[in-house]
């Protein structure tokens, strides 16, 4: 798999990039670590070589089965963590660091994020010099490689930007949740910020796998995402009912369909989880579908038929 440079850093990453939101279990269903253990492998094998995770995954536990997972490749893989909204005080964020390192059995973290700015979630309101300021450190200390923010707008990233380099902004972005572009792309592209991400598949409904009458096992956070209400899902199954006919032209999925189109995109590489090793290695295949510029300006077209009728606030849950 071709990789491509993150921000103006040394690192290179892969266009997909392996999600472990659920490798932390909390919050999902079904989850069992061996199957983890075996689909970041098979990511590996496949070409997939950057690992995404936090430490608000599972508290830690995400973090921990990537370092045993990965440890004899760690050379060859790219780590990318996050601290999270209630840790933001040097203090507390460098503690935060440690403790990823060791859960990550490494070293240093390649990329480490902020996961959501300082106030959200009940969190202190830390100003943002100080928290670069302790991200400037670990940096210099070789305790991490390159800065990134997620879930930041671009007044927070340009913010954030005058205390240090920001190589990265994750946002959640797919064909069904666009408010990225509207916002961010624009300064990530003019300063060369790459884009990673998450819920690139919208939480797995751009794979066409839940029917118009699906429901989610008791404990399943998608019972929340905005998409998976009435009036915007039955939009959703047009949609990708009108997708099909290209994922077939290219003899591929519904979901490397709707990942290909999004690594296309500025700047933009895409985080996808996976349950077990026949997915990530059917994911890793999403960088081989190569789409026309008719073919990207369709499936844009298919999709805002599904964004133009979303609210404006950039969170994709009614938590």
């Amino acid at each position: 798999m071709q990789k491509r440079q993150l921000g103006t850093s040394q690192i290179q990453i892969t266009p997909i990039i392996m999600g472990t939101w659920q490798a932390g279990k909390r919050m999902w269903v079904g989850i069992e670590d061996a199957e983890t253990f075996k689909a970041m492998r098979a990511a590996f094998e496949a070409g997939i070589t950057t690992f995404d995770t936090a430490e608000a995954y599972g508290e830690g536990h995400s973090e921990q089965i990537i370092g045993q997972a990965l440890s004899d490749v760690r050379s060859q893989v790219v780590y990318a963590s996050k601290v999270f909204a209630n840790h933001l005080k040097p203090d507390l964020l460098i503690e935060a660091c440690d403790r990823s390192l060791k859960n990550l059995n490494t070293d240093y973290i390649d990329l480490y994020q902020i996961h959501w700015p300082a106030g959200t979630w009940n969190s202190e309101l830390v100003p943002i010099a100080e928290t670069m300021d302790a991200l400037n450190k670990l940096k210099e200390q070789g305790k991490i490689r390159a800065i990134g923010v997620s879930n930041f707008s671009r007044a927070q990233i340009e913010e954030a930007a005058q205390y240090g380099r920001i190589d990265s902004l994750q946002p959640p972005y797919s064909l069904f949740w666009r408010w990225v572009e509207k916002d961010a792309m624009s300064y990530c592209v003019d300063n060369h910020i790459s884009i990673i991400a998450y819920s690139s598949l919208a939480q797995g409904i751009l794979t066409g796998k839940f029917g118009p009458e699906h429901k989610f096992e008791e404990g399943d956070h998608r019972t929340k995402n905005k998409l998976f209400i009435k009036e915007n899902y039955a939009r959703v199954q047009t949609a990708l009912n009108q997708l099909r006919p290209i994922a077939d032209r290219h003899q591929t999925s519904l979901g490397n369909l709707a990942l290909a189109w999004l690594i296309s995109q500025p700047q933009t590489n895409a985080i996808v989880g996976a349950r077990d090793g026949e997915q990530a290695a059917e994911n890793a295949k999403a960088a081989e579908v190569k789409l026309s510029e008719e073919e990207l300006k369709e499936i844009d077209t298919i999709g805002r038929t599904v964004t133009a009728r979303l609210d404006d606030n950039p969170v994709m849950w009614n938590f």
